[in-house]
């Protein structure tokens, strides 16, 4: 299938996604800093560069994108367009995400990751209910948490 608008827009668009500082990963942090809690954001010296990184706690956060990361969820569409690209590219991005775990783990990190979709779309939670569940786990001993979004 062709795409619909021409290579230009469609790379002016993509060019427009965002890496680092995405509404979810924002929303958690005003959320977490309102309660408190200091963190550094993007520490290029840990694997896989976590959002959100609490040194106190040993503990990061990952704000996933559903898409991006290949989540099973109402947020997850196989594009029609190139399949086998994007197909090779989620792939990828979830072999990436699973080295960064292992290594994370591996160096005594605790991890969380909140997904997209529990912070906006049809399945979301309420924004409290996820600050506070990944406060409460910060001051736990639990070495994961993920959260996503409402199931049913």
């Amino acid at each position: 299938m062709v795409d619909i608008v021409p290579a230009d827009v469609r790379s002016r668009m993509m060019s427009g996604i965002r890496g680092t500082n995405t509404k979810p990963e924002l929303l958690l942090r005003k959320g977490l800093h309102g309660l408190g809690f200091r963190f550094r954001l993007h520490d290029r010296s840990l694997p896989g560069k976590p959002d959100v990184v609490f040194p106190r706690y040993r503990a990061v956060i990952f704000a996933h994108g559903c898409f991006w990361h290949g989540h099973d969820c109402h947020l997850f569409k196989w594009p029609s367009t190139r399949p086998e690209f994007w197909q090779a590219k989620i792939a990828r991005n979830r072999a990436v995400d699973e080295r960064t775990h292992a290594a994370l783990a591996q160096s005594g990190w605790r991890q969380a990751i909140v997904w997209e979709c529990a912070i906006k779309g049809k399945t979301r939670l309420p924004l409290d209910e996820v600050v506070l569940a990944c406060a409460a786990w910060l001051k736990s001993d639990s070495r994961r948490l993920e959260i996503r979004g409402k199931q049913g």
